[in-house]
């Protein structure tokens, strides 16, 4: 592991925790048959859709809970004193006003027993509905944690990769009126797209410049290191194409100062792995991603976030941190890009 500044502590700003079996989650129904008939359990997995499960790797690890000890676990030795919760798969967000999942996240137990702290939520909310100012206002009442909203915008034209949202949300009319209710809170925006929806980003950031985007995980180009899909990253030359258009549309993104980006996520079995990777082998393959980003967005805008468990099937959690310090070498300001920048942005104040 690399070895880090006496006295850092770290801020992990990309987490994700969920319980199949107490909370109303996609892989709820198979998690609580498998727990009741485990025999059942290759039967199951075998009837999740290919797109699932090329863009989740291994679909075991969604059907058992992911709690602050789990994460303590994954984390190692590293001294990660806090995290930021992402939103993540909640199925039902009409229950309790919408703001559910924040209220659960307040009683899992952040900071007790060596576990690190909770600093911050992100939680679910669509600008494209007419309501959404009331549920800002039901999660910021729900927890004084909530500093940000993500609503899961990746979108693909290739049928077999799995698409979180219908096409073009981000730069739709009634996203951009309702995005107001996020800026006059002055709450962040995770913008999380694939890597041809790009100009969506310049869009909506260039719509409100005085609020802060967060892009991650490098606007995900699927099929960036293996094939994906039905069409997408088959071949070397469709591979390059991906990278090529990426590396031409991310730099109109960091021209934008409000918009600020993490190095998270490229452990997501999207990208195109095909299982565990060493930490040189995860780093060789990344490398090009990192350094662009690192050098349009520079010191100030940038962070590392470890993604936890979505990239675990491919690369552990001090993996991550350590190919992206090997690549980005003894220059990198590890204060900001370990701690004072999330602090800025999440407006953290411990």
């Amino acid at each position: 592991m690399t070895d880090l500044p006496d006295g850092l502590r770290i801020i992990d700003p990309h987490i994700h925790q969920w319980d199949p079996f107490t909370t109303p989650r996609e892989a709820s129904v198979p998690a609580k048959v498998l727990r009741r008939v485990p025999m059942l359990r290759p039967a199951v997995l075998a009837l999740v859709p290919r797109s699932d499960r090329e863009f989740v790797g291994d679909p075991a690890h969604l059907i058992k809970p992911y709690l602050p000890p789990d994460y303590r676990a994954d984390a190692g030795d590293l001294p990660v004193e806090s995290v930021v919760h992402i939103e993540a798969a909640w199925k039902d967000h009409e229950a309790d006003g919408g703001a559910a999942e924040s209220t659960w996240l307040a009683s899992l137990p952040f900071g007790t027993g060596g576990l690190p702290g909770l600093a911050a939520l992100v939680c679910h909310a669509d600008p494209s509905d007419p309501g959404v100012g009331a549920l800002l206002d039901r999660h910021l009442a729900a927890s004084e944690l909530v500093r940000g909203v993500r609503c899961s915008a990746a979108h693909h034209p290739d049928p077999g990769v799995r698409s979180w949202a219908e096409e073009g949300l981000l730069v739709r009319p009634e996203f951009l009126r309702g995005f107001a209710a996020i800026a006059e809170r002055g709450l962040t925006f995770e913008a999380w797209v694939y890597s041809h929806q790009l100009p969506e980003v310049v869009t909506l950031a260039q719509e409100y410049p005085d609020a802060t985007i967060v892009l991650d995980h490098y606007a995900t180009p699927v099929g960036a290191f293996g094939p994906r899909g039905r069409e997408t990253g088959h071949t070397e030359g469709d591979r390059r194409a991906i990278l090529d258009r990426w590396y031409d549309d991310i730099a109109a993104v960091a021209a934008l100062p409000n918009v600020v980006a993490k190095h998270s996520g490229l452990g997501m079995p999207v990208l195109g792995w095909t299982g565990p990777q060493t930490v040189a082998q995860f780093r060789d393959a990344i490398a090009p991603l990192v350094t662009r980003t690192q050098e349009l967005f520079g010191a100030d805008r940038t962070m590392w976030a470890s993604n936890y468990p979505m990239d675990k099937p491919t690369v552990s959690l001090p993996g991550t941190l350590d190919a992206l310090l090997d690549v980005l070498g003894p220059d990198a300001d590890l204060q900001r890009l370990l701690r004072d920048n999330a602090r800025r942005v999440y407006r953290l104040t411990s």
